[in-house]
């Protein structure tokens, strides 16, 4: 059997989710008929304290989205140089907002108050307006990294001082809060929009909603027609975001037990040079300088095991809902065979 930990994209979903989907009400979503659409975004954006949400099918158009209706052309937005709305979509913030970004580099992807302060530009025609500071929560680039609430506070304050909208690309939130704790009603409220992804650590097979106040979702429905996004009958797959926000978020906790315990057995594997701290799902190792990141990637597809190249020598595993105990002690037993 192979044991895919590419990404936590890669699950399907359970049979109460399927039974779930095939029992869903549905109607035109571009109408705003459908009910179990409509169930979906109430319930993601109550359990984030705020008022309304918008059901898109992937992250990547929820953070593009809430950027263009955040800034207008020629602002900047903060971000970590590590961040998924930087690296891995496309150049949107350029070709959909019409904006710049300053990039700083943070605490494994955890951007300071202190490092926001020092990025904000001057009101000088030269330079562009900073309008929007956008955190990553879990880093994905971070390797699974996390915010306190302290640490997001500090930031809402500087950015109510200094006039900044926030937005939170939550691929990842409720991982974060799993593990710290903090209430989403409350983390949720600092930000004037959020990403939910519903189809990584949650586990469905397709979604993110995006998450503010009512003026804020009108706009973004507008700008969601614009990209494409109207998916008419889609509450087969909301049904399956209902559940998972029902079912899949303390469980999350199963896979942060896995992910440590991956870590350490990667630690001591021969061809491992360092393990980055996990924090969440996500395990991110380099390789030893004479072995090389390919020779490893060979020898794991060799024996079913699927990771990704993260890096000149990095990789990255995550665990997830489809990769159980026994997967473990399987892979285990794989990496202390590998000699390399």
């Amino acid at each position: 059997m192979t044991i895919d930990l590419r990404s936590d994209t890669v699950t399907l979903p359970t049979p109460p989710m399927l039974e779930a989907m095939m029992r869903a009400r549905v109607g035109d979503d571009v109408f705003d008929e459908d009910p179990t659409i409509i169930e979906l975004e109430q319930k993601a954006a109550e359990m984030l304290g705020h008022e309304a949400g918008l059901f898109c099918p992937s992250g990547t158009m929820t953070n593009q989205i809430a950027i263009r209706v955040l800034t207008v052309p020629q602002d900047e937005v903060i971000c970590d140089k590590r961040a998924h709305i930087y690296n891995y979509e496309g150049g949107g913030m350029a070709s959909n907002s019409g904006v710049s970004v300053r990039l700083v580099d943070g605490d494994r992807g955890r951007i300071s108050s202190e490092q926001i302060l020092e990025n904000i530009n001057p009101d000088d025609i030269h330079f562009p307006r900073t309008s929007l500071v956008a955190l990553e929560n879990t880093v994905n680039k971070g390797g699974g990294s996390c915010y306190s609430r302290s640490q997001i506070e500090s930031v809402f304050e500087v950015c109510v001082e200094h006039g900044l909208k926030m937005h939170m690309d939550g691929a990842r939130l409720f991982n974060a809060l799993v593990e710290t704790g903090d209430d989403p009603r409350v983390i949720g409220k600092y930000f004037n929009s959020v990403s939910l992804c519903l189809s990584k650590g949650l586990g469905a097979p397709v979604g993110s909603v995006l998450i503010g106040n009512r003026n804020l979702i009108k706009q973004a429905k507008r700008v969601r027609k614009v990209f494409g996004g109207g998916m008419r009958q889609a509450g087969y797959l909301a049904a399956a975001g209902i559940y998972a926000l029902d079912h899949h978020i303390e469980r999350l906790k199963e896979d942060h037990q896995r992910a440590r315990n991956l870590g350490e057995i990667l630690a001591s594997a021969n061809f491992v040079e360092s393990v980055q701290p996990v924090d969440t799902n996500i395990v991110i190792f380099s390789v030893k300088q004479e072995v090389g990141v390919r020779k490893v990637l060979d020898a794991l597809e060799d024996q079913d095991v699927k990771a990704v190249h993260f890096g000149s020598r990095d990789i990255r595993m995550v665990t997830h809902l489809d990769f159980d105990d026994p997967q473990l002690k399987n892979l285990k037993e794989i990496l202390a065979e590998l000699q390399l």
